[in-house]
């Protein structure tokens, strides 16, 4: 990759909004593509604010050329829809970076980006999208990657940024602990509550239940995660602002469809597939899948 590469960015929600704010500090704009037009993004963090320029593209037919960097900052449920995006963004020199959950991102994305190499991360992003489009950022973001070569990349060009960049040689670990957070906050759009939920005894209960259940699967996943993980997750959550949210409950709120299945259904398909019992992902991710897809 060349000392200043051209950087696209696909998805300017609460992720990529804070992706693009970090960059644009520090001279490293990337094009803006989404599916709602917005003349700038912004960011606000303490007592300032950061302002994107736009506009936000929405027709793939205005990028003439494959990027070098390509930052899909979508969800999931999201990426079918993206297909034209990614066809005109990448190609086999690109790069792509998938700001996204779950443990199953390069083979979601995969089929989509012409050969590009599609490197997946773990995103320690607090930021929530307010009502008026700008997004919140609540603490310092942070982005784990794989310690591979291509990674090296990606920690460049948010070198000096506000985003601080981690690669690990045991990936997998990280990657599966932050599944078993998101999994856990499945409860709370069961409940339509937010984090302050888990100050109860029977949720505190039941969620630890369902994370030594996540952890079982997890790891049969390669994944080398203590008995201490499920306690420390909550642990978490109890220390969380009681009003502080999930991207999973924000898109129950709106009735968008949900990201269950890579969140919550990974865990009972892989321990289906294991044969592990998963008795209360059998109860949780039909409820899920339900609340996101009906009919009803």
């Amino acid at each position: 990759m060349s000392d200043h590469p051209t950087i696209a960015l696909i998805g300017p929600g609460a992720i990529g909004t804070t992706i693009a704010a970090v960059l644009h500090e520090v001279g490293r704009t990337p094009v803006l593509c989404g599916r709602t037009a917005h003349p700038q993004l912004i960011l606000r963090r303490d007592e300032e604010e950061v302002v994107v320029p736009g506009p936000v593209l929405t027709d793939p037919a205005a990028i003439s050329h494959p990027f070098d960097l390509v930052f899909v900052a979508v969800k999931t449920t999201q990426v079918a829809d993206s297909a034209n995006w990614l066809a005109a963004l990448c190609d086999e020199h690109t790069l792509v970076c998938a700001l996204q959950n779950g443990v199953e991102q390069e083979s979601l994305l995969e089929p989509y980006v012409n050969g590009a190499k599609v490197l997946p991360s773990v995103v320690w992003f607090p930021a929530q999208r307010e009502p008026d489009a700008s997004v919140w950022l609540r603490a310092k973001p942070r982005l784990t990657l794989p310690d591979v070569p291509e990674a090296k990349a990606i920690a460049d060009v948010l070198k000096g940024t506000g985003c601080a960049v981690e690669l690990s040689t045991d990936f997998i670990s990280i990657a599966w602990r932050k599944l078993l957070q998101n999994a856990v906050a499945g409860l709370m759009v069961l409940a339509n509550r937010r984090a302050g939920m888990f100050a109860r005894g029977d949720i505190t209960g039941l969620a630890l239940a369902y994370l030594r259940e996540c952890l079982t699967v997890a790891r049969t996943k390669g994944a080398l995660l203590s008995d201490k993980v499920p306690q420390e997750i909550l642990d978490g959550f109890h220390r969380a602002p009681a009003d502080l949210g999930t991207s999973i409950l924000a898109d129950r709120q709106a009735n968008r469809p949900l990201e269950w299945d890579i969140r919550n259904g990974v865990v009972q398909r892989y321990g289906h597939s294991l044969g592990i019992p998963t008795p209360i992902s059998d109860v949780l991710v039909p409820l899920l899948a339900a609340g996101s897809e009906g009919p009803g």
